[in-house]
């Protein structure tokens, strides 16, 4: 199992580097070439949101991303140091934790329709986003 960690500040210029280094391991695992356009937009609106999240919440700890590589499944995992604290049916959100809560559900949705396998954690102490893609195994090359 190979693993390759990225850590940036919540910065929406590093979004562009997360989409470029997931579609280049994912392409060396095995993902299939047609999944790439998919994987690149995915690994975008999650970094995305975690910046978001990360600077609307003053946080100065890294977005994380890890890239896992397994024998026939190829993974990526986005994480946020954002607590998310659920509303109770009693509160009532102010506009601005409303506008939030859809525009999170909106980056949400577009991930699902974008990658078949996604795992969605979250708690106080931050979420993470796991997205999974199969892999073919290499051609093996006959002499």
């Amino acid at each position: 199992m190979a693993t390759v960690e990225l850590r940036f500040s919540a910065q929406p210029e590093h979004v562009r580097t997360a989409r470029l280094v997931a579609a280049a391991v994912a392409r060396r695992a095995g993902v299939d070439e047609a999944v790439l356009d998919e994987v690149r937009l995915a690994v975008g609106e999650a970094c995305s949101r975690a910046v978001g999240l990360h600077r609307n919440g003053g946080i100065a700890a890294p977005v994380t991303v890890t890239l896992t590589e397994e024998e026939k499944q190829f993974s990526i995992a986005v994480g946020d140091e954002a607590p998310h604290v659920p509303h109770h049916s009693g509160d009532a959100p102010d506009a601005v934790d409303e506008a939030e809560s859809e525009e999170d559900e909106m980056g949400l949705a577009v991930i699902s329709g974008l990658v078949d396998d996604v795992q969605v954690t979250s708690g106080e102490g931050g979420g993470r986003i796991k997205m999974t893609w199969p892999t073919t195994p290499p051609a093996v090359m006959l002499s």
